[in-house]
């Protein structure tokens, strides 16, 4: 059985909790957050120890690092220089700039520690298989994509303190589009060229609001649009590839949906699914390759790089 800490009580450790009770030799034995309350309280959920500062992690094989955005280079890092975790989680974005990321792998990689960036929409069966047909060449030459990811987040959202925040949220890209910027990198490569305009509509001291146009080493080209400003609640995430032998466009929560499919000599996979919430099941997946150490299921250090290059590039 392996031991798991969790660093960060707040809203998205939920979704990690569901998870990991999911996953067969994986157990939360502690949290820790600096907020004693939000600490103790996560403890009596899950009838486990807690602590309110990440040094204290002791007889612990797993760390995920649930903590806001801006503060994920510094607490991953010290943990793995401070405590004896073996193995780092950390939600995303890694970071907000590329210069705390590399800074990030190097102090993490003189400890011998292993660091795993959470993507979990990677998981997502339609986006896998997506990935497989790119790379299989049925699709010929992949000409365009687009991406569109148009969401609500209310005031009450941006009232939790560091949210809207330009030292720990970064904006639309990275705390609500991020895992799409890095769905894009995944399909299709490094980018080499690029534009956005981003709005703060809402007076944030971040973009509320992007949309983005690239250019990939493969020469496909494609924009991603992104907002937290859908009247009411969320509106829709969509993605259509178009191909030299096809069209298709995923839509849905997350994606879970093929919502047009046009593919030469391919009949339209039954592949739908339905999740009970935003955050999608790629969690689940995501701690079982944990569990069993199939460490190549995680991003690589260059797509988690160029994917927060793009996102600097176009928020800031």
């Amino acid at each position: 059985m392996k031991k798991i800490a969790l660093v960060g009580c707040g809203r998205i450790s939920k979704r990690h909790i569901e998870a990991i009770h999911q996953i067969q030799n994986l157990e939360i034995t502690l949290v820790c957050d600096t907020n004693e309350q939000k600490a103790v309280e996560t403890a009596q959920i899950l009838g486990c120890e807690y602590v309110t500062d990440y040094r204290e992690l002791n007889g612990i094989d797993i760390v995920s690092v649930l903590t806001p955005s801006g503060n994920h280079p510094v607490h991953a890092s010290e943990i793995a220089e401070k405590t004896e975790v073996p193995v780092i989680i950390c939600e995303k974005p890694l970071s907000l700039t590329v210069r705390e990321a590399e800074e990030m792998f190097t102090r993490i990689d003189r400890t011998g520690k292993r660091l795993l960036p959470v993507y979990q929409n990677r998981y997502n069966p339609l986006v896998a298989y997506t990935k497989k047909l790119i790379d299989s060449g049925k699709l010929g030459k992949v000409y365009q994509f687009i991406c569109d990811v148009l969401w609500n987040r209310d005031d009450d959202y941006f009232s939790i303190d560091w949210h809207g925040t330009k030292t720990l949220d970064g904006g639309v890209l990275y705390t609500q589009a991020s895992h799409y910027v890095d769905m894009v990198h995944f399909f299709f490569g490094e980018v080499v060229e690029s534009k956005g305009i981003g709005g703060n509509l809402r007076e944030l001291a971040v973009y509320d609001s992007v949309s983005s146009v690239m250019r990939f080493e493969n020469g496909t080209i494609g924009t991603i649009n992104a907002t937290v400003n859908t009247y009411q609640k969320n509106y829709c995430t969509e993605f259509t590839l178009i191909a030299e032998k096809g069209i298709i466009r995923l839509s849905g929560t997350n994606l879970n949906t093929i919502s047009h499919w046009n593919v030469q000599d391919m009949v339209k996979p039954e592949m739908d699914f339905t999740i009970d919430h935003v955050y999608g099941k790629g969690h689940d997946q995501m701690y079982k390759y944990v569990v069993e150490e199939k460490w190549n299921m995680f991003p690589s250090r260059e797509d988690v790089l160029s994917g927060i290059r793009l996102m600097e590039r176009l928020s800031y």
